[in-house]
């Protein structure tokens, strides 16, 4: 077993059964796939891991976490589900019981606001969900529109899922083997309902249904993302356990 395959077991072991998915990379995938400005100060071949959030995560890692904020008088922290993926991320990282991991999180930013890492090129690359963007639509129907923003589509998932996190291996280099991701929306046609829903009307969340999919967010999880952060307050927050 490679020392990536061996990282690859072990955070496994620990996300999986708390609903999150992780998929590894080398980060001259992810240069390959950016902007100059975006691309990711670390020597070709240095292995590095993404890791999603998939509709389970909700019932079974954020609301014990919430519950347990709740009855230890922590609901002060600015986001609980950032907090919560933060808490269990570091402690995955921390069982590795490795040196010179860097951990980014997909709403981290720089001073300018640019993004430290594009979590949706991360996923293409790691071949976790596929990256629809404006160039995979062969005739543009969006000529008069400077910008028409892309998403990741997971083919068991759809939409219902997010990226949370890359995690950088500085010290570890190995060659692994490049898996595309599923084309789960090969359609021209569906490939422009896709990036218009999402573009034109993103808040009813249809984007997502884009695909039959396994598992969707629950009604209570779709109220909680739902609701502007600066109403989620403890009354909120308590009625959802």
């Amino acid at each position: 077993m490679s020392e990536s395959d061996a990282i690859l077991a072990k955070l496994k072991l620990y996300l999986e059964p708390l609903g999150m998915e992780v998929y590894m990379f080398q980060v001259d995938w992810y240069n390959q796939h950016v902007a100059e400005l975006f691309k990711l100060p670390y020597k070709t071949g240095t292995t590095c891991a993404v890791i999603l959030t998939i509709p389970s995560f909700f019932d079974t890692c954020f609301l014990p976490y919430l519950r347990n904020s709740i009855e230890t008088n922590q609901t002060s922290i600015k986001d609980p589900i950032d907090s919560c993926i933060a808490y269990h991320v570091s402690s995955a990282v921390k069982s590795l019981a490795m040196k010179n991991v860097h951990v980014m999180y997909d709403y981290e930013l720089y001073a300018n606001r640019r993004p430290k890492v594009l979590v949706q090129t991360a996923a293409h690359v790691a071949g976790a969900a596929f990256y629809y963007q404006r160039h995979h639509v062969v005739s543009d129907p969006w000529e008069q529109r400077k910008n028409i923003f892309g998403i990741c589509i997971h083919p068991q998932f759809g939409g219902w899922f997010a990226i949370r996190s890359v995690l950088v291996f500085e010290d570890i280099s190995t060659c692994l083997e490049y898996l595309e991701p599923i084309d789960s929306v090969p359609e021209t046609s569906k490939r422009i309902e896709l990036l218009q829903r999402l573009n034109d009307n993103w808040r009813d969340w249809t984007y997502r249904d884009i695909i039959s999919v396994k598992e969707k967010y629950s009604e209570k999880q779709k109220l909680y993302f739902s609701t502007p952060p600066k109403d989620r307050n403890l009354t909120f927050l308590q009625n959802l356990l």
